[in-house]
């Protein structure tokens, strides 16, 4: 079954960095399209960075573009996403999903906290 495993979430101050991670499998991950969303409380879902299958193209949301850097490893079915100069604003569970178009699958989240 499809079964995501995400991790490097967590509390962080201002200004700093984390790598999240996703690693995938049930599915032919190097197909599909990777994205990462992010829901903070009382907020909508929202893509922050997305990734094509075979890693040719990215997109950003305006509030994360030159901050966050999204990249996959095909052999290693992961995607990550790397966070640098973090804001209080960022603060939010942060979801992957895989999606090739009708199938779509989501992580769990893992929580990320920033705050002095």
């Amino acid at each position: 079954q499809v079964q995501f495993v995400e991790s490097g979430g967590g509390l962080v101050q201002p200004g700093g960095s984390l790598r999240l991670s996703c690693v995938a499998s049930g599915f032919a991950f190097s197909t599909y399209a990777m994205t990462w969303y992010r829901q903070a409380p009382g907020k909508e879902r929202e893509l922050v960075a997305a990734i094509s299958s075979r890693a040719d193209s990215t997109s950003y949301a305006d509030s994360v573009k030159g901050r966050f850097t999204i990249s996959r490893d095909n052999a290693k079915n992961t995607v990550y996403l790397q966070m640098n100069s973090v804001k209080p604003e960022d603060t939010a569970v942060y979801y992957c999903n895989a999606a090739r178009v009708p199938k779509f699958y989501w992580g769990q989240g893992t929580q990320v906290t920033v705050s002095s």
